[in-house]
């Protein structure tokens, strides 16, 4: 048998993590790792170990009296920053050198998006109407969970034009754009001193990044000093990372191979989709599915809202939105998109998940009612997922016409 040298083992050992970040920045990778982890959840919840599950994820970590927090708490509130910092890198890229640089062309994804944040509002508000969480539901169904939706795509829509997974990925960029800014308005009470300290420091992010200044260390302490300020300003404090990719610099200098904003989206996405999102997941899906519960369920309206909003409220705000901007002549359809494309990613956007169910945990503080609401989300991610996937997976690809001879 041949000797395998130490070098080759080496190598092969090095090689290792090298395959598995490159593993985890695959499109449908993080929409797989997030099923995996709700399935998780889902079944230790509904286990022997229930009682072991909730007492970790209550369990509090931290310096006493500083930041202590409970793990599901660290992963709402810290973990998912990483999350909203890849999103708030990718929205400046898209704004200043993608597809919402062309306001024209990106008209048509923009309004789809806000018709999706108003109708499903407007739906979960009147199936609600009357019970006491009606006031608080609107905000759930009305994000488009990124990872999630475009993992589906990837897997339901092969064939089709690359121009769909742009519509999508737009519109879905326009959607949690518009949620990050209910999360700022509706769960946030700030308090003026660390609001303060949060502005300056990035204002110094912003002019380090002016004056081309690299170095992770000094990005590292003043990233997590912005998180700080803005956690003890009583803002959400995930909106930091928002903020401080919205402040990275997204275009590349001549002789420069990558621009900041491109170099810290590699870098951090394999985190946000292979730990961040998973663990936020794991923690928060984590619901009862008994028989009673499930009994719950059906006969509470809030929770209903939450899927008629997410199925019926995406679907039609999304295609009526699209379809008004079109006609109104302030959009158009990409090459080779037809309606019926149009109408799956509609109800594709359905699945909202993650962000709904940080909405969910910052809506509603009573237990029983958060779990409810929580199952809601759960059903009409998955039913919208199911049914959009079904339907991009029966359209077929236009085929190319031969030039005339």
């Amino acid at each position: 048998m041949p000797q395998i040298s130490r070098h080759r083992v080496g190598r092969a050992v090095k090689k290792v993590p090298a395959e598995a970040i490159r593993f985890l920045r695959i499109e449908t990778t993080g929409g797989i790792l997030l099923l995996i982890a709700a399935a998780l959840a889902l079944i230790v919840a509904n286990s022997p170990l229930a009682g072991f599950y909730d007492d970790v994820r209550h369990t509090d970590i931290g310096i006493d009296g500083v930041f202590t927090l409970n793990l599901q708490h660290w992963a709402a509130d810290f973990l998912l920053a990483f999350f909203f910092l890849v999103v708030g890198l990718e929205l400046k890229r898209e704004l200043v050198v993608g597809e919402l640089r062309d306001l024209k062309q990106a008209m048509l994804p923009v309004i789809a998006a806000a018709g999706g944040i108003i109708v499903p509002a407007l739906i979960a508000l009147a199936v609600a109407w009357g019970e006491a969480g009606a006031t608080a539901v609107w905000p759930v169904p009305v994000a488009t969970d990124i990872a999630f939706a475009l993992a589906v795509l990837a897997i339901c829509a092969r064939g089709l034009p690359s121009s769909l997974r742009i519509f999508l990925l737009t519109l879905a960029i326009a959607d949690d754009l518009g949620a990050i800014a209910m999360i700022a308005a509706l769960y946030s009470r700030p308090e003026p001193l660390p609001l303060t300290a949060f502005v300056l420091i990035i204002a110094a992010w912003v002019l380090l990044q002016a004056k081309r200044v690299r170095g992770l260390w000094i990005y590292i302490p003043l990233g997590l000093a912005a998180w700080a300020a803005l956690y003890e300003a009583g803002v959400h404090a995930t909106l930091a990372g928002v903020a401080i990719g919205l402040a990275t610099r997204v275009k590349p200098d001549p002789g420069e191979h990558e621009s900041p904003a491109t170099r810290a989206e590699h870098a951090l996405q394999p985190f946000s989709a292979g730990v961040a999102v998973p663990v936020f997941a794991f923690f928060s899906a984590g619901v009862v599915l008994n028989g009673a519960a499930l009994s719950a369920f059906a006969s509470d309206r809030v929770a209903l809202a939450v899927v008629a909003g997410l199925f019926l409220g995406k679907a039609i705000g999304v295609s009526v939105g699209a379809i008004a901007a079109h006609r109104l002549g302030w959009g158009r359809l990409a090459p080779g998109l037809r309606w019926g494309d149009i109408a799956g990613v509609a109800v594709l956007c359905g699945c909202g998940f993650t962000v709904s169910l940080l909405i969910t945990e910052l809506a509603f503080t009573d237990p029983v009612q958060q779990g409810l609401v929580k199952t809601g989300v759960l059903a009409g991610s998955a039913l919208s997922a199911i049914v959009g996937g079904t339907i991009l997976a029966r359209r077929r690809p236009r085929p190319v016409e031969e030039p005339a001879a």
